[in-house]
């Protein structure tokens, strides 16, 4: 077995009640963030707040990696860029604390829009298209 093959196997990998584990962890992940961005635009104290931001991050690194465990093709997706992007933003709010709001606001657009492609634009490959299987289960 080589580097590759363990990266980006030939058909994605799976576990035990990956579709309701997933369901679950994108329920909680959209919980957190709705909250955190709540809290933002209603002025909400900074402490009452990090759990929340820190809760969105951990969920969303959580659903990031049952992903890269299915196959590390998400990253080369357009889905996994979004979502790197996403993780980006969430992850400046603690320095550019003033931008909170519209970094908050960028993240949830780039969410639901890219999370609601269509899945030939979700799961297109933009890197190493004729070397990798993406995994286009649904769930």
């Amino acid at each position: 077995m080589n580097f590759d093959t363990v990266l980006f196997p030939s058909e994605p990998r799976s576990f035990p009640f990956r579709r309701g584990v997933k369901t679950l962890l994108r329920a909680l992940h959209i919980l957190t963030t709705g909250v955190l961005l709540g809290g933002h635009i209603f002025a909400q104290p900074q402490e009452a707040l990090m759990t929340w931001l820190w809760a969105s991050i951990l969920t969303g690194l959580i659903l990031l990696a049952t992903d890269l465990y299915a196959s590390c093709a998400i990253l080369l997706e357009a889905r996994g860029v979004a979502v790197v992007v996403k993780i980006g933003l969430m992850l400046l709010i603690p320095v550019m604390w003033e931008q909170r709001v519209a970094l908050l606001i960028a993240a949830l657009i780039i969410g639901a829009v890219s999370s609601h492609l269509p899945r030939t634009y979700r799961h297109r490959l933009l890197f190493f298209k004729d070397k990798i299987v993406v995994d286009q289960r649904r769930g």
